[in-house]
Parts: C-alpha cells; structure tokens; sequence
C-alpha cells in the first residue's frame, strides 16, 4: 500500500491498513490549516495547538518512541499529512532527526518540540563552542546540536537559554535561526562515524516526503480553481490548454510521488543507514527538485493574480515546496552523486534498471 497516497488522482482503498492513521493526521491537519486561513504571513508561526494535538495522539514521537512500533512508513502518513496542511510544526526535526539522535547517542531528551543544530566548532579541550546557522524553528523548540569534527558527530542538548543570534526565516516563513552555543566539552557524546551521513540523509528523506504533499496540495487547490472560474461562459477546465497544464503538473507530481515511494520501501524495508536506502533517496531528491519548478509555475499560472495574493492559500504549498529543495543537499548535489554511482557501477544501466546489488560496492 503506498505511504504517499493523494493528489488529484486518489481514490479510496478500502483495503488500506493504514487508513485510521491516514484519517488521523488529515483530521488534525485539516483543522489547523482551517483555524489559520487567511491569517497565516511571513515569517509563520509556530502551531501550538497543532503540535499538542500530535502530542497527545503519539504523533509528534511516531518512529522514536519505542513502543510505538511505527517506522518509515508510519512516519511517512504523518509528514506527508502534515505538509499537505501547510502544518507549521517541526515534525521533521522532532522525530526523524533529533529523536533518532537522541537514542543513537544514548542522550535523554526532554518533551514538546525539538529540532537539530548542525554545526563546526572550535574547541580548547574543555569547552565547545561555535554558530549553528539555518536552524528550523529554533526559536519554539529544544536544540540537539550536531557538532562536526574528524571523528563524526558529537552530539548533546542544548540549554533552552542558548542565544539566538539572529533570527531569520526560509522562503515560505518558516523560521531558520542562528544559535551560539558554548558548552563544556563532556556535555557532547559521541556517535558514529556514520551518523553524520545519515542525518543528512534523513533530513532529505523526510523533506522529500513533506515537498510532495505540498505539490499534491497546491495540485488539489489548482484543479478546484479552474473548475470554479468561468471565462467566455465555460469552466477553465473546458480549455484544452488548461487540461493540457493539468495533465502536464499532475505527471510530473505522479513521477516524483514514484521516487518517493522508492525512499520510503527502502527505508522502510532496509532501515536509512542502508546504501538501498542512500542511493533511493539521492533519486527521490533529483525526482522532487525536478517536479518542483513546473509544478509551482503551472499552479500560479492557472490562479492568476490571485494566487500571488497573501490572502489566498496556494503560496503556503509553493514556497514550502520551493524553500525544502535546498534542505540537506540540492537538486545538483544529488544529480551529482548519482552520475558518481552510476559511474563507479560495473554496469550503469544494471543501476538504473534497479539492479541494486551493485550498490554494496559502490558506495
């Protein structure tokens, strides 16, 4: 059963599982992105109410709170969900990234909201100390902070009174603020090696998941438009021309959802330290990156100038979408490390075919 299920071309599956889960996050989502329209502005604001009603039904901690036997998948529904709503609640970076940190480095986290600092810094062998920049939604929450060195991550919390040196915001006004930390030394606690790269690739899992509910959200919001805006005495959608933009928005949406699904089995099946799980995601963010210009383009387009207005909802999908594709690696990084696989492989086109068994030696 696909995680991503959506768009203009859903159709109810009774026979879908998750179903309940599904109707959950789209009950809370629904009723958060109601309360705020028309009041939503730049920079945004962090949802409280949202966030304690993901609190309180397990949502906040899906894939992080051991008894919850949730994964991927489950953790997929939930973001995918959330973004579909223009949800502004660091679901992302509570669970798949500073929760996950948090148990890899054996470090107790507190409650409500928390998010990640990755960050270099400069040490006298006693204390740590440094700018973590570009954070999400550090101003509402806890900070993990991930400090780079040579030996990988160290990781620990930072004290809720960690200066914020400057405040700032991502296209969509999501805030992305800058924090100083010093902290002593022994506060940090190592990870592995590895860590650093899945993080890395957890983050752009997670924004390839949200970016296609906001496409599937700014698709949904075109296709009513056009049906309910009348020129020359007929619907938009009785243009050939408008039906074509349609077709073409829904395609390319179709074609990164495809990508996305591939991440989410592979990490739902392999776990995300895995190369199935590395080489899946490097496609999805290429798939999403790519889905991203024609999409939004098309869906201003078919709006016309009121899409471009603050009053009308459409610019919550197309700037989260347009802002998240930088997240954890761009469209070219990505693009790049899939020419380096594809170019290391024995056999290229065994790669592109889905022959993954090479990947072992690739990576």
């Amino acid at each position: 059963m696909s995680a991503l299920i959506g768009g203009v071309f859903a159709t109810k599956d009774t026979g879908d599982s998750d179903a309940e889960l599904r109707g959950l996050v789209d009950d809370l989502g629904r009723r958060s992105y109601d309360a705020g329209l028309g009041r939503r502005g730049i920079p945004d604001v962090f949802d409280a109410e949202l966030w304690d009603n993901l609190e309180a039904t397990g949502l906040a901690r899906l894939t992080s709170t051991p008894d919850m036997g949730a994964g991927p998948s489950e953790l997929a529904i939930a973001l995918y969900g959330v973004a579909r709503h223009a949800g502004a609640v660091p679901l992302a970076e509570t669970d798949a990234l500073a929760g996950w940190l948090g148990q890899l480095a054996g470090v107790e986290l507190p409650g409500g909201p928390l998010t990640v600092a990755v960050a270099d810094a400069e040490t006298d062998g006693t204390r740590i100390t440094g700018t973590a920049r570009d954070v999400p939604w550090a101003r509402a929450c806890t900070t993990v902070l991930a400090v780079r060195g040579r030996g990988g991550l160290r990781v620990g919390v930072l004290d809720p009174a960690s200066t914020i040196a400057h405040e700032n915001h991502n296209l969509a006004g999501e805030p992305r603020d800058s924090i100083e930390f010093d902290v002593p030394a022994a506060q940090l606690r190592a990870v592995a090696t590895t860590a650093e790269d899945e993080l890395i690739r957890r983050g752009a899992w997670s924004r390839c998941v949200q970016i296609v509910g906001a496409l599937d959200a700014a698709a949904t919001l075109t296709v009513e438009y056009t049906r309910q805006r009348v020129q020359f005495g007929r619907a938009l959608t009785a243009f050939q021309s408008v039906q074509q933009s349609l077709a073409g928005m829904a395609g390319e949406i179709e074609r990164a959802r495809a990508a996305v699904e591939l991440a989410v089995a592979a990490a739902t099946e392999h776990g995300f330290d895995s190369p199935y799980t590395d080489y899946a995601v490097a496609v999805a963010k290429v798939a999403v990156g790519r889905a991203i210009g024609p999409v939004t383009t098309t869906a201003h387009q078919l709006h016309g100038a009121i899409g471009v207005t603050s009053e009308h909802p459409l610019w919550l999908f197309t700037l989260r979408a347009q802002s998240w594709s930088s997240d954890y690696g761009t469209t070219n990084n990505f693009a790049r490390r899939l020419g380096r696989l594809a170019l290391a492989a024995e056999d290229p086109w065994d790669l592109i075919a889905g022959d993954l068994a090479q990947l072992e030696n690739t990576n």
